[in-house]
């Protein structure tokens, strides 16, 4: 039987039309959840971890890069919201200190290799220090398939050091995560998440943003302030959290600025970027 050409293409249409709009796209999220410490007080972790939750399973990220993680605030998040896990070690090599944990959708996605590295003249030892910053600075990384376009992703997780004149140690860091995505597969999609402690006119972000694209500079929808952090009070001062990416092209960017009555889930407004797979 003779099928016109038309005919054919109107179907394929249809079927692309017809593909859940989830599968087109990856929803990625970069969230400072700041470390569970009783000196915050009101905003201690006990006080805000259930809002935590609700801005999670409200966002409904596929994939999201936390940092200051602590082992018991990933167990809490995922004991609440069991379509998700998460992995990682902290930044001295174990599980007692700040972890950049990563979480992900089990249903959509697939962990098929992971590491870590630390940002240091010795990146494979861990809790090592470098270039005179005073705590350790790490990426926890992954593969990822999409379990519904069995397409695959690298992701990188990272928090840079904290101090004004930490940028040189911050260059270096961005310096060493470049180095291995040269390494990666020329093709291959890239996603970067982080606390880069630094804003978009440094020369970390210009280092960073020669090899990858800042989500929010061309998402076609941005929503939200542009800056991020705001230590408790919802009024930010810096843009300091990140998405960067390669191979994607990004839809939408949102700052999340969740809140009840007047508390927020972290001293950070979580990021969050929507990625349409090329």
């Amino acid at each position: 039987m003779f099928l016109s050409r038309s005919w054919l293409v109107a179907t394929f249409l249809l079927a692309f039309a017809s593909f859940p709009l989830a599968a087109q796209t990856l929803r990625v999220m970069s969230f400072n959840v700041r470390v569970p410490v009783a000196a915050d007080g009101p905003n201690r972790w006990e006080a805000r971890r259930d809002l935590m939750v609700r801005t999670i399973r409200e966002e409904h990220p596929d994939v999201m890069g936390t940092q200051e993680l602590h082992q018991e605030q990933g167990d809490y998040i995922v004991s609440k919201l069991p379509e998700y896990t998460w992995f990682g070690i902290d930044r001295r090599g174990g599980h007692s200190d700040e972890h950049m944990g990563v979480f992900y959708r089990k249903d959509k996605l697939a962990l098929k290799d992971t590491g870590s590295f630390w940002l240091s003249d010795t990146p494979e030892v861990p809790g090592s220090i470098s270039w005179g910053h005073p705590l350790p600075r790490m990426v926890t990384w992954a593969l990822f398939e999409d379990k519904t376009t069995h397409r695959s992703f690298y992701y990188y997780n990272t928090h840079l050091p904290y101090r004004e004149q930490d940028e040189p140690a911050r260059v270096k860091g961005a310096k060493e995560i470049l180095s291995r995505l040269a390494a990666l597969p020329a093709n291959a999609p890239f996603i970067l998440t982080g606390d880069l402690n630094t804003d978009a006119s440094s020369p970390t972000y210009a280092l960073l943003t020669k090899a990858l694209t800042d989500t929010r500079a061309v998402a076609p929808t941005v929503e939200g302030p542009e800056k991020t952090f705001h230590d408790f009070t919802g009024n930010p001062s810096e843009r300091i959290d990140f998405i960067l990416e390669r191979g994607f092209t990004p839809t939408r960017f949102a700052t999340i600025t969740t809140q009840q009555d007047g508390r927020y889930p972290s001293d950070h407004f979580p990021v969050m970027a929507d990625l349409r797979w090329k």
